[in-house]
């Protein structure tokens, strides 16, 4: 019989000589127990079956395994002034720590603390962070690049690490100093004023363009 360590009497799976049944999500073969291989499948594993487990046979202990989760491990491009969204997968109490990587950023450390729908962060994320089942990191700065590792207060132990880059957005060239400038090339170019012209024309509708969808 298997049961959760703090729950004896809640049975998840259990084998006799004629069947075997067990709760959803957690399976023993009946073969394999009448061979002697007293194991126990979890199906469909995620944060909230991190516990200890124990397998007694006739009222004797026979052991008790631990299932952990090995932490996920992300990497994140964005670029300045993007929301950065930190993924919560458990409801247990977390916090953010976060490890520069940039030499201007802010020290490093843990920066902010979940409990439930409770949000605590340092003063100088209080104004930039929410939470919406995440820690979303608003007005990101190439400053804010480093490592964001959540962490299980818990249980001790790391739930996920995100390795973020934000990358600065260069600022679209200013529409007439560019005009400005190829008029003068054109008094320079002196033949070459219609082919000019319309390179001037084509370069002021690519701005115009980029400017409409953000980028340059």
């Amino acid at each position: 019989m298997w049961t959760v360590f703090h729950k004896q009497h809640d049975i998840l799976a259990q084998c006799d000589r004629i069947s075997c049944q067990s709760k959803e999500g957690f399976y023993m073969s009946h073969d394999q127990y009448l061979k002697g291989d007293l194991s126990l499948t979890i199906t469909d594993v995620d944060y909230t079956k991190r516990t200890w487990y124990t397998c007694e046979c006739g009222g004797v202990d026979i052991c008790a395994m631990s299932l952990g989760i090995e932490a996920l491990s992300s990497s994140v491009w964005i670029k300045s002034n993007e929301n950065l969204v930190l993924d919560l997968f458990i409801s247990e109490s977390v916090k953010v720590i976060y490890n520069s990587t940039g030499a201007a950023a802010p020290s490093s450390g843990q920066i902010c603390t979940v409990a439930g729908s409770s949000l605590q962060c340092k003063d100088e994320y209080t104004q930039r962070a929410s939470l919406i089942s995440a820690v979303e990191l608003r007005e990101t700065a190439p400053s804010d690049s480093g490592v964001y590792t959540i962490w299980d207060t818990s249980n001790e132990e790391v739930i996920h690490t995100y390795t973020v880059t934000v990358e600065e957005v260069q600022p679209c060239p200013d529409e007439s100093s560019t005009v400005t400038v190829l008029a003068v090339l054109l008094a320079l170019m002196g033949a070459g004023l219609v082919a000019a012209g319309l390179v001037i024309v084509q370069l002021r509708k690519k701005i115009s363009s980029s400017r409409k969808e953000g980028i340059c």
